[in-house]
């Protein structure tokens, strides 16, 4: 099995996958745009995609990308996002003057940051930012990144777990062409769509109509705009339930009568972490 994720070796994105996947290989690919259209192109595919975080909310484009391509989606995935200081091997704390990384990453440690008298340099993304020490044999540098991102470039990890906020979660949807529907059990589902409202008064409170009718739960309620436009919007929608529930057709029946367009992008077992 392949699998797509964005960003540099090392990236969360990628401990991710092979949390879910361990044998899988993993690609790596510049952008998200990439991982959708490659895996467009190619069925054998799959991409995991970060598409919110408990800290820093959604993931920018990616409710784009998801409308763009339609790619379906097989599984969640939640990461507890455990950040690591690391450098150069042999290298002491006391000798690092700087520490580089993702500005979500350096926000997320700034204890660790304030504590030590650091200077924080932002860079593009985590792992990329172990790599660069790790080229550059920046001695008096650290990098905040994942143990998989020491593991591949060599650096030692100074200090572990140096988030702020120990419920640091990232949510990841697993993605790719063709998903099927798991079987319908006593099971917790969760299926999502994608839906555009008609240019109606109320339109979006009709919408919603059916599944406060049918006792139907949504988790996830997010707008977006189509087309750089900010007259015309699109929901992304997760709703708590199988689409082979009874309620939850009639609940969809509904809302097809107040959209003008409706996507199913997939239909899947809700994660545990869920639960916690």
């Amino acid at each position: 099995m392949k699998i797509l994720y964005q960003g540099t070796k090392g990236a969360y994105s990628q401990l991710a996958a092979l949390e879910v996947y361990s044998k899988a290989e993993t690609i790596s690919c510049k952008t998200f745009e990439e991982c959708f259209k490659k895996c467009s192109d190619d069925e054998s595919l799959k991409t995991i995609i970060p598409v919110e975080n408990s800290i820093a909310g959604r993931v920018a484009d990616t409710q784009y990308l998801m409308n763009k391509y339609k790619l379906q989606i097989y599984a969640e995935h939640f990461h507890k996002v455990s950040h690591n200081l690391m450098s150069l091997p042999g290298v002491k704390i006391k000798d690092i003057k700087s520490v580089r990384s993702h500005s979500q990453a350096i926000s997320q440690c700034q204890k660790v940051i304030n504590d030590n008298n650091l200077e924080p340099i932002i860079a593009a993304d985590t792992a990329g930012s172990a790599k660069f020490i790790s080229d550059n044999s920046k001695k008096d540098e650290a990098a905040i990144a994942s143990s998989l991102a020491a593991e591949i470039y060599n650096l030692d990890i100074l200090k572990s777990n140096i988030e702020d906020d120990k419920k640091n979660v990232t949510r990841f949807l697993i993605m790719g062409k063709n998903a099927q529907h798991p079987e319908f059990k006593k099971e917790k589902y969760i299926t999502s769509c994608i839906f555009k409202v008609k240019d109606k008064p109320a339109a979006l409170y009709k919408c919603l109509g059916g599944f406060a009718t049918n006792d139907i739960s949504l988790s996830k309620l997010e707008s977006f705009s189509e087309h750089s436009s900010f007259e015309q919007y699109l929901f992304l929608c997760d709703i708590v339930g199988h689409i082979e529930d009874p309620k939850v057709q009639k609940s969809l029946e509904e809302l097809g009568f107040h959209t003008v367009s409706l996507d199913i992008l997939g239909v899947y077992k809700a994660s545990q972490f869920r639960n916690i």
